[in-house]
C-alpha cells in the first residue's frame, strides 16, 4: 500500500460531471489498496469570477488591508471544490473528508496573494488516512501566524500538493492537468512537439521558471528540495483505464540523469510572453548602483528576472532588467519617481512588447556550440536579440514579441526536437 497525493486543476474540476469523474478515478486508486490525499483547485474560472467581483468594489489592490480581503474571497473557490469532491466520493462508497488549509493547518508567511508555505502539520491528515478515509485538502491557501487566511498566488495548488506530499512523505505526487504530460514546447505553437516520457528535475525547474505553464515553479522547487517523486498526467483519460497503465503515463520528473537523457542535448523550448524591459540610462558607474536601482523594486515585492549592465563610458553606464508585464507600470512609476532622482539617471525607457525564448537541456553541459547555434538560427530568421542570459543547462534571449512563434518553431526544428531520440526520452507521439 502506497501513500499517493493527487492534484487536480480547475479544468478537471470544471463541472459536477468532471468532479464525478475525478471521484471515480480516486476511488479506483483506493480500491487498489492505496491511501489517497487529494488537492483540487477551484472550479475553472471561479477564482477569476470572485476576484472580478472584488475589483468592482476595490479597484486599487495594493493596500495590505485590501489584499487580506482578496485572499479571504479567493480562498472560497477551493473550499467549494473540496466539499463537492468529498460528496462525490461518499456517493461512490468511499469515506472522504475535506479540509481547508487553515484546518490542516498549512502555515504560511503573511505575504497576502503570494504567500509562501512555512510548514504543514500532518497529524490530523495521518489519523484520517489510518481510519481509511480519503483526505481532500484545499490547494492554493494557508494561514499565517496571526490566523489570517492567505493564498499562494497563481498556480499555488501545484505547490500545495507537492508540499503536502513532502510533509506526509508520500510515495508519489501525481499532477492531473488538461494536458497529458510535458512537451518539448507548446504544441499549439509547434504541432510536431513531442511529449517526453521523462524529464530531469533540473530541466523541469528551468522550463517552469522560463515560461512553461505545465507546472508552477514553486511546486518544482518543493519537489527538488524534498525529493518528491512527481508525475504530470492527464485527467481527461478515461477514469477506468487500468491502474498499471495510468501509473506510468504522462511525464515523470526524475532525479536521475540516465544515459538516454544525455543524448538529448536540448530537451525543450520554453517561452514567456509576460515580460517587460526597463532601461535606466546614464547612471553613475560606481559600487552599489545596482542595489540603488533594484533595492526599491525588491522592497515593493516585484520580482526581477534578467539583468544587464553595460560597459561604462565617461563614468556612466546603462542598466536594463526585466519584470513581469503585470508589474511593468508600477515598476516604471517607481523608477521614475524614486530611482531616477536618487541616482541622477539621464533617462528611463520601457518596453512591454518583448518576450523571452529559452532552450533547456542537461546535455548542454557537455556539448559546446549550443548557444551559438541558437544565435545563428535567430540571425538567419532576421530576429534581433536584445538581452541574453545563460546557465549550465539553459540559454535565454529577449526578443520582440512579434517574433516569438517564429523563433520557437525555428529553434524546435534546428535542435530536432520533433525527432524521437533513441532510448525514449521523447518517444510518445502528440495526442489529438
Amino acid at each position: 500500500m502506497a501513500l499517493i497525493v493527487h492534484k487536480y486543476g480547475g479544468t478537471s474540476m470544471g463541472s459536477t460531471e468532471r468532479i464525478q469523474s475525478v471521484a471515480k478515478r480516486v476511488a479506483k486508486w483506493v480500491r487498489a489498496g492505496h491511501q489517497l490525499v487529494v488537492v483540487p483547485s477551484a472550479m475553472s474560472g471561479e477564482t477569476n469570477r470572485l476576484l472580478g467581483l472584488a475589483k468592482t468594489l476595490a479597484p486599487a489592490r495594493e493596500d495590505a488591508a485590501v489584499q487580506r480581503e482578496l485572499d479571504m474571497i479567493a480562498s472560497t473557490g477551493e473550499q467549494v471544490s473540496v466539499g463537492l469532491l468529498a460528496l462525490a466520493l461518499q456517493a461512490e462508497g468511499v469515506p472522504a473528508i475535506s479540509y481547508t488549509g487553515w484546518q490542516v493547518p498549512v502555515r504560511t508567511d503573511s505575504a497576502y496573494t503570494k504567500a509562501r508555505i512555512q510548514s504543514i502539520e500532518g497529524d490530523r491528515v495521518r489519523a484520517d488516512l489510518a481510519a481509511g478515509r480519503v483526505v481532500i485538502i484545499t490547494g492554493f491557501q494557508g494561514i499565517d501566524d496571526a490566523g489570517h487566511i492567505t493564498t499562494l498566488g497563481r498556480g499555488g495548488s501545484d505547490t500545495s500538493a507537492v508540499a503536502v506530499a513532502a510533509a506526509l512523505k508520500a510515495d508519489e505526487c501525481l499532477i492531473y492537468t488538461d494536458v497529458d504530460g510535458v512537451y518539448t514546447t507548446d504544441p499549439r505553437i509547434v504541432p510536431t512537439a513531442r511529449r517526453m516520457a521523462a524529464i530531469s528535475f533540473e530541466e523541469m525547474l528551468e522550463m517552469a521558471s522560463l515560461g512553461s505553464k505545465v507546472l508552477q515553479i514553486r511546486s518544482v522547487e518543493f519537489a527538488g528540495k524534498y525529493r518528491v517523486p512527481l508525475r504530470v498526467l492527464s485527467s481527461f483519460t478515461p477514469w477506468d483505464i487500468p491502474l498499471a497503465e495510468e501509473a506510468v503515463s504522462g511525464t515523470l520528473i526524475t532525479f536521475e540523469e540516465d544515459e538516454h537523457m544525455e543524448q538529448a542535448i536540448v530537451a525543450g523550448i520554453a517561452f514567456n510572453r509576460d515580460e517587460a524591459k526597463i532601461t535606466v540610462l546614464g547612471v553613475p558607474d560606481k559600487p552599489g548602483i545596482a542595489f540603488q536601482i533594484l533595492g526599491d523594486v525588491a522592497d515593493a515585492n516585484i520580482d526581477v528576472d534578467m539583468i544587464i549592465q553595460n560597459v561604462a563610458r565617461d563614468g556612466r553606464t546603462d542598466f536594463s532588467f526585466t519584470v513581469h508585464r503585470n508589474d511593468y507600470a508600477r515598476t516604471m512609476e517607481l523608477i521614475k519617481d524614486k530611482v531616477q532622482p536618487a541616482t541622477g539617471a539621464a533617462e528611463v525607457q520601457g518596453d512591454a512588447r518583448i518576450c523571452k525564448v529559452s532552450i533547456v537541456g542537461i546535455g548542454m553541459r557537455s556539448h559546446a556550440g549550443i548557444a551559438s547555434a541558437m544565435f545563428r538560427t535567430l540571425s538567419e530568421e532576421g530576429i534581433n536579440i536584445q538581452m541574453i542570459s545563460t546557465s549550465e543547462i539553459k540559454t535565454s534571449v529577449v526578443i520582440d514579441e512579434k517574433y516569438m512563434e517564429l523563433a520557437v518553431r525555428a529553434l524546435h526544428k534546428v535542435f530536432e526536437l520533433d525527432v524521437a531520440k533513441p532510448g525514449g526520452v521523447s518517444e510518445a507521439p502528440i495526442s489529438g
